[in-house]
């Protein structure tokens, strides 16, 4: 049987800070079981998360990231050279030296670029190998700065899933129609909105009968329905008639919007497609909510983790790591119980059931106080970066703990409390030995910090003519 491949993550020394610098290789596959990173701005959290999807991508798995705050799409910004040339678009010309230009600024960069990677044994031609061998692509969903995602496909396109996984299927459409009736400003609860009973029922009807269920077709279906009644109750006595004029009429009004009409654009939901290589190219794709608010953001990635469910559900069983989904800032996302986000469920399932399909999931956040730890409990590996309160620190270790062996929880509170920033404690849970102290590598991408609408097109329309 062949080896896992190994992900060169930096350095690492024991928890006492003995031990030198030894290179840090993880086995892929440890990844299967899941991993969370934890720490406080300026901790270094989301370098370790580059380094980690890098290294994925540098062992042909196919990537899906979730980018809540602008920083992820840096992974655009890895060039196949230390050529000053491609670096001056994105240096930083303010606070600059009168004599200090932005060509003059490129060539310092590109000297300490190389001389960074150089530390790790990395140069030109690994460069040059991940900026062939990889594929980046940025959605923004409502938004043009990256490619245009089609959200509302799961209702307004039919899936074969109608046929072979009705249940995954629908759980998706309920996510759909939470979106819609959200941006109609209506109760989207899928649990106590009459509307959402009603869409739902009326899309349903026509996606198992073999049609698409576009909102012009259901808006037709709310003002002359197909159907006498819902559960027990006539049609008439669950959503009076004028109730139903008012809901198509505003769906009218929405479908005349020209900012909806690009939630109705651009590539379809199908993560399988997605994370397909293709001309010899491994596959990031990340799926950036920068733009959109907080409730946008839940019912946007609620309708996309439930479509990464339902691709991880057609999967045949494996213990290697095929591919890895990376949600970058998982807070408010996946809350402990009562609190029940429309991200909550796929991501709860995620844990508990992608690991016998291959598929690895990887969550980061910088507040750990409000996460659901019985979901994190799946997780085999564990970075955890500096962490400012005793709150915190006490939250993650009694998430960590298993025993009292593997605790040793004053020393571990003592080090979290002191760690220096691009420093980590890592319990995996797949080794043998016990916590670790790791120093993640230089990535291979330019970290120039959370990216711009305007930047993020720049940056395709660069890579594209690279």
């Amino acid at each position: 049987m062949r080896k896992p491949p190994l992900f060169n993550l930096g350095s690492w020394r024991s928890l006492d800070g003995s031990g030198g610098g030894s290179v840090l290789r993880l086995p892929a596959n440890h990844l299967v079981t899941h991993g969370v990173v934890v720490g406080m701005t300026g901790s270094g959290k989301t370098g370790l998360l580059t380094v980690l999807v890098e290294e994925a991508l540098r062992n042909e798995v196919p990537t899906l990231v979730i980018d809540v705050k602008g920083d992820l799409p840096n992974l655009l910004l890895s060039f196949p050279s230390f050529d000053a040339s491609t670096l001056a678009p994105w240096v930083d010309v303010n606070g600059a030296g009168e004599s200090e230009t932005a060509a003059s600024l490129a060539e310092q960069l590109a000297h300490e670029r190389r001389d960074a990677l150089a530390a790790w044994s990395l140069g030109e031609p690994e460069l040059r190998a991940f900026a062939a061998g990889t594929e980046v692509r940025v959605l923004t969903p409502g938004a043009a700065a990256g490619e245009l995602l089609h959200v509302l496909s799961p209702l307004e396109v039919r899936s074969n899933r109608w046929d072979t996984d009705p249940d995954s299927a629908r759980h998706a459409l309920s996510a759909a129609v939470s979106l819609v009736l959200r941006l109609l400003g209506r109760d989207s609860d899928p649990a106590r909105s009459r509307e959402h009973v009603l869409l739902s029922i009326l899309a349903e009807r026509r996606l198992l009968a073999g049609q698409n269920a576009e909102l012009g077709a259901l808006m037709q279906d709310i003002v002359a329905p197909p159907i006498a009644e819902i559960g027990a109750l006539p049609i008439n006595s669950f959503l009076r008639k004028s109730e139903r004029q008012h809901l198509a009429a505003a769906l009218n009004a929405l479908l005349a919007s020209p900012t909806f009409a690009s939630w109705r654009q651009g590539v379809p939901l199908d993560v399988g497609a997605w994370l397909t290589p293709k001309n010899g190219r491994t596959p990031a794709v990340i799926v950036s909510v920068a733009h959109l608010d907080d409730e946008e953001r839940a019912l946007v990635l609620g309708v996309l983790l439930e479509e990464v469910l339902s691709w991880v559900r057609t999967l045949r069983g494996s213990s290697r790591l095929r591919a890895l989904v990376v949600f970058d800032e998982v807070f408010g996302f996946l809350p402990p119980h009562p609190a029940n986000p429309p991200t909550k469920r796929p991501l709860v399932s995620l844990m508990k059931q992608a690991r016998a399909f291959g598929v690895g999931v990887l969550v980061a956040t910088q507040n750990p106080m409000d996460l659901d730890y019985r979901a994190l409990s799946n997780a085999g590996l564990w970075s955890l970066g500096r962490l400012q309160t005793d709150a915190d620190r006490h939250r993650v270790l009694d998430g960590i703990a298993t025993n009292d062996a593997d605790r040793t929880e004053k020393q571990l509170h003592q080090t979290l409390k002191r760690l220096a920033p691009r420093w980590f404690v890592m319990r995996n849970a797949n080794a043998s030995s016990g916590p670790i102290l790791m120093q993640p590598r230089q990535t291979l991408s330019l970290m120039r910090g959370p990216m711009t609408r305007v930047e993020v097109r720049a940056a395709r329309e660069a890579r594209v003519g690279t």
